[in-house]
């Protein structure tokens, strides 16, 4: 409910991207490995002020998703840390690689995942969510702990 409410006033988005959410959410409540996947929820005074979840892509590859930082709770680090944690988690749960798909105008979004090493490797248009927009693939490479990293 968050995500919708945030990106529609943000955004303008529809209800089509709550829903997405919702999926996302569902899909993972309904069954998941917990050494290999995780959801937190990252709260300031008490207070949710965020959220993110990592997910299995395939074996070697995992995805980060739902990422959202309340609008009051920006500026104060919760999504670098979050982002750092789920890297972190990511790594430890032994994938070679995360990824995620964003979308262009998520301009604070897009330079947190830079600035944690992710890459763009791909974009294309998107309509979605009521809106024309670029979708994004982002990814980054994972030194696993105990192993030497791909080359």
């Amino acid at each position: 409910m968050a995500h919708g409410e945030t990106y529609h006033r943000e955004f303008g988005w529809d209800a089509s991207f709550e829903a997405l959410v919702a999926r996302i959410v569902a899909d993972f409540a309904a069954g998941h490995d917990p050494a290999r996947e995780a959801v937190w929820i990252a709260e300031v005074d008490g207070r949710r002020a965020g959220c993110l979840g990592c997910v299995a892509a395939d074996r070697t590859t995992a995805k980060l998703r739902i990422l959202l930082v309340e609008p009051w709770a920006r500026g104060l680090g919760v999504g670098g840390r979050l982002v750092d944690t789920c890297v972190e988690f990511a790594r430890s749960a032994g994938y070679h690689r995360m990824t995620l798909w964003t979308v262009d105008v998520l301009e604070a979004a897009r330079a947190l995942y830079l600035s944690r090493g992710f890459e763009l490797v791909e974009e294309e248009p998107h309509h979605g969510f009521g809106h024309a927009l670029v979708g994004q693939n982002w990814e980054r490479e994972l030194a696993v702990v105990g192993r030497a990293p791909r080359s």
